[in-house]
């Protein structure tokens, strides 16, 4: 008499029922769709644009970290960069501004703006035709400025003596020495000091913008997949 173990004519050791069925026949993986990220979480469309967003705030960034570094690197071409820059700058706010003051005609602030647009438009004219002037006047302002900003800190530091009196008198003397460095090597100072300031602030810049954009994107990745793990997950059809 056969037993049941004979009569199926199928190895004992196949898997069969909907154990076997459920098992994935693809290469792929959940959550590495053109949509997810490295960490596998599936982003939605507005994760993605804010996503692709702060890529490109990264590689501006990046970009602005480069100058910075060239700038420190060729200070001279950053200081006449700096200066021409600065003169199309304010030659454009005052072609702006007076198109805006034609538009106001007959208001109080006719005039007003008219002669702060005209201002800029000569300011950006002279900028532009004599950058060596130009930066060599702004080196002396930004001397005096160092000058003037340590002796009232240094003053002020001694007389009043609040909790901040060590910070206070250190960040005194140093803007006192800086703008005496200045002064004492004065014009020849203004190859230099002004593209050092500029490079430094794309430095600085750029290195703020990859920070933000790195951290955005964690941010963004996090709050997808909480968001995924949040989701209502489907009911799970009954098995025979």
């Amino acid at each position: 008499m056969a037993t049941p173990e004979e009569g199926t004519g199928k190895d004992l050791g196949t898997e069969t029922g909907p154990a076997a069925a459920a098992e994935p026949t693809s290469g792929t993986t959940p959550g590495t769709g053109p949509g997810s990220t490295s960490g596998g979480t599936q982003l939605t469309e507005p994760g993605r644009k804010m996503h692709r967003s702060l890529g490109l705030m990264t590689a501006l960034g990046a970009i602005l970290v480069l100058g910075g570094l060239v700038g420190l690197v060729y200070t001279g071409v950053a200081t006449l960069t700096s200066m021409i820059l600065f003169g199309w700058l304010l030659l454009i706010g005052g072609l702006v501004g007076l198109v805006q003051a034609l538009q106001m005609r007959g208001s109080n602030f006719f005039w007003l703006g008219v002669v702060v647009a005209a201002l800029n438009i000569a300011a950006g004219v002279v900028v532009i035709r004599h950058p060596d002037g130009t930066a060599e006047a702004l080196t002396m302002f930004a001397a005096l400025l160092f000058l003037t900003g340590g002796v009232f800190r240094l003053v002020g530091s001694v007389v009043v003596r609040g909790p901040q009196f060590g910070l206070t008198l250190v960040q005194g003397a140093f803007g006192l020495l800086i703008g005496v460095l200045i002064l004492a090597e004065w014009p020849g100072s203004s190859l230099y000091v002004i593209g050092c300031f500029f490079s430094l602030a794309l430095l600085f810049d750029g290195l703020g913008l990859i920070a933000m954009g790195i951290a955005g994107r964690r941010i963004v990745s996090l709050v997808s997949g909480v968001e995924d793990s949040e989701a209502p997950k489907p009911p799970e059809s009954p098995t025979a």
